[in-house]
């Protein structure tokens, strides 16, 4: 799976605040704390992009799902299904 990012750009350092009690938690069970940031961080916006393009995209959406809707598809009389 391609991923949106430059996976090799180099890292930043931020000042993040973290619940201490949570953050002594995944200290003690081997956490990474910056790759799990990440990753969550990726998905977030990962998701955030998605819903973007719909939003750009919706009025092409909408007049594909109705042309469908009034006329089918292609392969409508070869499907057995």
């Amino acid at each position: 799976m391609s991923t949106f990012y430059d996976t090799y750009a180099s890292g930043e350092m931020v000042t993040v605040t973290i619940n201490s009690d949570l953050l002594h938690k995944a200290q003690m069970y081997g956490i990474d704390l910056s790759r799990s940031i990440e990753k969550h961080l990726a998905d977030l916006v990962r998701e955030k992009m998605e819903q973007q393009w719909l939003e750009e995209n919706r009025e092409a959406i909408d007049a594909h799902n109705l042309r469908v809707e009034q006329y089918g598809v292609f392969s409508d009389r070869y499907r057995a299904f």
